[in-house]
């Protein structure tokens, strides 16, 4: 089967996208408005991008109206932001953070998620996450116009708070402990605890 992505609408494209590129590890990011009012959000197009700088991206796109999400307005306003990595207990909370809510309410206070200060920036972050990355923001690049435009957001990282509970016994994060999820497509989650390793060539 071949899928010509130039013959397809947006929706379609995005629909192929989700279901062939994964998992995809999810970026549940804490921001704050000029105002001082939370928001929480999650997004699945997230990764790593440098470590000289430590640099890490989001990817947020228009809602179906075309209009920015809260999160990229606030970044615009407060420069700053917290990734926090999602483990699998605490699913159900993040699930719920997705909602679309009016940008006054915090998803933090109605969803019960609790905020802890951060050191760095202004956003707070989640206390319940094992790994919480605090960001500067680098730069916004937009994609595209519309409905499902994309708002390519490149953060650097400050500061990383780990939880001791999921250090191995080489100091690091041990995947298992972390007990991470990602999405699938459609309503599809994936979790770190089915792992195998390779040995890369020299």
């Amino acid at each position: 089967m071949r899928v010509d992505f130039s013959a397809i609408s947006p929706r379609e494209a995005y629909g192929w996208m989700t279901a062939t590129i994964l998992p995809r590890p999810i970026a549940w990011v804490s921001t704050v408005s000029a105002a001082g009012r939370t928001n929480l959000a999650p997004f699945s197009f997230f990764q790593g991008v440098t470590a000289n700088p430590p640099t890490l991206m989001i990817s947020v796109v228009n809602d179906r109206h075309g209009n920015l999400k809260d999160t990229v307005r606030n970044i615009g306003e407060v420069p700053e932001f917290v990734v926090n990595v999602v483990p699998y207990d605490v699913r159900e909370a993040m699930n719920a953070t997705a909602a679309s809510l009016p940008p006054e309410v915090s998803e933090f206070e109605r969803c019960g998620v609790p905020a802890v200060p951060s050191e760095r920036v202004r956003p707070p972050r989640v206390g319940s996450s094992p790994v919480s990355y605090e960001c500067a923001l680098h730069s916004i690049v937009k994609i595209g116009e519309g409905p499902i435009a994309g708002n390519v957001v490149f953060g650097r990282i400050l500061v990383a708070h780990v939880q001791e509970a999921v250090l191995g016994d080489n100091g690091l994060p041990d995947p298992a402990r972390l007990d991470l999820i990602g999405r699938l497509g459609g309503a599809g989650y994936a979790r770190t605890t089915d792992r195998f390793n390779l040995v890369r060539p020299d």
